[in-house]
């Protein structure tokens, strides 16, 4: 299954944490087929905290959705992802954006991403990668839906990511 998965950071070297999150995702064998620039984002909802550094990556992996959460959960915890509030400083956040074209909606896991579509630092990357993917529910590309986030918040590249996967 092809996921779109959000990779953050806004503690310690926010480029480093993103790398080891790739990495381990790979040692669990998810295979990145593309991925995003590395951008610098303010923080949005809880201001008062470093800026984050943002990318996503379009993984195939045989994990079902529930299956790559409790993957996910775990490489953060492995990466010392300590629980400070809602909306905190972390050394690494890993949310699934999108699972192919499915709809998941339990108590653990909503995919869609529920708020996905109103943050510059997730629809910024992600249009980078898959402007043409339709998101299940909004039905619409995510290059239009990254023009109408309503997020005013600043998001700008630091670093071009030139190796792709071939598809």
């Amino acid at each position: 299954m092809r996921y779109y998965i959000s990779l953050g950071s806004n503690l310690g070297d926010r480029r480093r944490h993103l790398a080891q999150a790739r990495s381990l995702l790979q040692k669990a064998g998810v295979r990145i087929i593309r991925q995003s620039s590395i951008y610098e984002t303010e923080p949005v909802d809880y201001l008062n905290q470093p800026w984050f550094y943002n990318q996503v990556i379009e993984v195939e992996t045989p994990h079902n959705p529930i299956s790559l959460l409790h993957l996910v959960k775990d490489i953060e915890h492995r990466m010392k992802r300590k629980p400070t509030f809602d909306k905190g400083p972390r050394t690494i956040d890993i949310d699934i954006l999108l699972a192919d074209r499915t709809v998941v909606q339990t108590q653990k896991l909503i995919i869609p991403h529920p708020r996905m579509s109103f943050r510059n630092f997730v629809m910024i990357p992600l249009a980078e990668i898959a402007p043409d993917f339709v998101h299940p529910l909004l039905h619409q590309p995510i290059s239009i839906l990254a023009q109408m986030t309503g997020d005013s918040s600043t998001v700008r590249k630091v670093e071009e990511i030139h190796q792709l996967t071939a598809v």
